[in-house]
């Protein structure tokens, strides 16, 4: 498991000291997949780097399995060797002047523990075969492909039979397709030899389909921390709604509350809207509510029900194959919505959106 408490990093630069990770806390635990998800800038990756122990925080505290490796109160810092971790970077950092065998066998020679040549190669091909490189031990690093040599640096963090993963956007460098493939792969592999694993990215769509949770960060703070689909489906602020996937917002103001969790109603300049309310609203607030694209009814007939009921006229359509991207005025305000590939519009049409409420999500404006 991970255990990070009230992590501070700050850089000095210039123009005085940057404030890197704001008193970050968090723990993950054993065989889990955590993943740090956020914009470039925003903290995550030093907070990575402060438990590998490539980074020395100005507070805290870091366990990894049952170690303390670093506690500004207690005057610990374990250096990264002695952490026992596994880390695989965005470059890969392999060396293109040896083997996969070698790649691999490397971190056995240098750790400081003596093993015979036997061992080595054991471990070694247990560590190939666990990332499907086996047979492959004499090929030369650079004739692998990009997806080989990514399972290679996995291989060779792997063979030290770590206690924890860190993972540093470690698929940004491949192609779309081949990401694609990759992401489903390693989260697969890592569920199945029960690896805990902190993972960075900025790529909401990877942080979706491989995590078991997902901290958003901003500002090196933490902004929302909770399975993938609440985050997608539950932000709790604007800046989550925004940053992962695409929402349509409008503003409005509370006009009636219920008991929290439940649905509540926001006087929009489109109208009222009824929506699902955090707890503590109350009438009057000034709030956003929030749908995604997919969730929006699109018709040309006129549905039985008048909630959450708007008019709108189709400015933009474009098609995508898997769906059809539509924007539609409604009043002054542009909305987005994705449609059945096969739904039958034209630019001019006049629609009716249905915005269902159990879909419709109240933030705060801040």
């Amino acid at each position: 498991m991970i255990s990070v408490k009230n992590l501070v990093k700050t850089f000095e630069t210039g123009r005085g000291d940057v404030l890197a990770v704001q008193n970050v806390s968090f723990e993950v635990e054993k065989g889990s997949f955590f993943t740090l998800l956020g914009p470039s800038g925003c903290g995550k990756s030093t907070t990575l780097r402060c438990v590998a122990g490539l980074e020395k925080p100005q507070s805290g505290e870091i366990t990894v399995g049952n170690t303390v490796v670093y506690s500004s109160a207690k005057k610990i810092l374990v250096p990264p060797n002695k952490r026992h971790i596994g880390m695989v970077f965005q470059s890969y950092a392999i060396w293109p002047h040896m083997t996969v065998f070698e790649n691999v066998a490397f971190p056995l020679k240098i750790q400081g523990k003596h093993l015979s040549g036997k061992q080595i190669r054991e471990k070694v091909g247990i560590a190939l075969e666990q990332v499907r490189l086996g047979g492959l031990e004499e090929r030369p690093a650079p004739q692998l492909s990009g997806g080989q040599q990514q399972r290679l640096a996995l291989a060779r963090a792997l063979v030290r039979e770590p206690d924890v993963m860190l993972l540093d956007e470690p698929l940004s460098n491949l192609d779309a397709k081949l990401r694609e493939d990759m992401r489903l792969e390693l989260r697969e592999m890592l569920r199945r030899l029960d690896v805990t694993t902190l993972y960075v990215t900025h790529d909401q769509i990877e942080a979706l389909a491989m995590s078991r949770t997902i901290a958003v960060m901003s500002d090196g703070k933490f902004i929302q921390v909770g399975p993938p689909r609440d985050i997608y489906a539950k932000p709790t602020c604007r800046f989550v709604a925004d940053f992962i996937g695409s929402s349509n917002f409008f503003d409005g103001t509370v006009s009636e509350t219920a008991e929290p969790g439940s649905f509540g109603k926001v006087e929009t300049p489109q109208g009222i809207l009824k929506a699902y309310m955090p707890e503590g609203s109350r009438v009057g607030d000034k709030v956003i509510v929030c749908i995604r694209p997919e969730n929006i009814e699109v018709s040309l007939e006129k549905p039985p029900t008048e909630e959450n009921l708007l008019v709108g006229r189709v400015e933009l359509w474009a098609f995508l194959g898997e769906f059809i991207d539509a924007t539609i005025a409604v009043g002054d305000e542009l909305v987005r919505a994705r449609l059945h590939p096969s739904t039958q519009l034209r630019r001019g049409n006049n629609v009716y959106l249905r915005l269902p409420p159990e879909v419709c999500v109240v933030v705060y404006c801040n």
